[in-house]
């Protein structure tokens, strides 16, 4: 069997992740021990992002024709993808978080819902909040000034009550 034939079936691997993916972020991994790994790994999972290590001719040559393929330039070295397809942020707020605690963890770039972004660009994107949290703030943000107006016109009503008993 050719090589080509043994490595298509991982290229078809990595297509299907990177299809209808809202964000993927190439890590360096280099240096991370097993123990580390295993939590970041851990991390990513609950989070709903996958996280592979693959070849990086292979991520290349899958990416081709995408957004992603905007990555090729960063695919220097040991190289770890991980993919979101809910959340287009989690996979560098996941990464740049555990990076904090593991400093050989380096960011290299992401495609974050179609556009690229350095390893300074990644970092700004980790520090977006996830969809969840952005409507909780949304929510309260609308929800405070209507609870403000009924606790008012309460006041109001009991104030109007109380007057009427004198």
């Amino acid at each position: 069997m050719a090589k080509v034939e043994l490595k298509q079936p991982i290229v078809d691997e990595i297509k299907g992740v990177l299809d209808g993916a809202q964000g993927a972020v190439i890590v360096d991994y280099r240096g991370l021990t097993v123990e580390q790994d295993t939590r970041l790994r851990k991390q990513l999972r609950e989070a709903g992002v996958i996280y592979k290590v693959y070849k990086n001719t292979l991520i290349k040559r899958a990416a081709e024709g995408t957004a992603f393929s905007a990555l090729n330039p960063d695919l220097e070295g040991p190289t770890a993808l991980a993919v979101s397809k809910e959340d287009a942020t989690a996979p560098a707020r996941v990464l740049a978080n555990f990076a904090k605690t593991a400093p050989k963890l380096e960011l290299k770039a992401c495609v974050v819902e179609g556009t690229y972004y350095d390893t300074k660009g990644t970092q700004v994107i980790a520090t977006i909040p996830s969809r969840e949290e952005l409507l909780g703030k949304l929510l309260g943000s609308i929800q405070s000034p209507i609870t403000n107006f009924a606790r008012v016109i309460n006041q109001i009503a009991e104030f109007k009550g109380g007057a009427a008993e004198a």
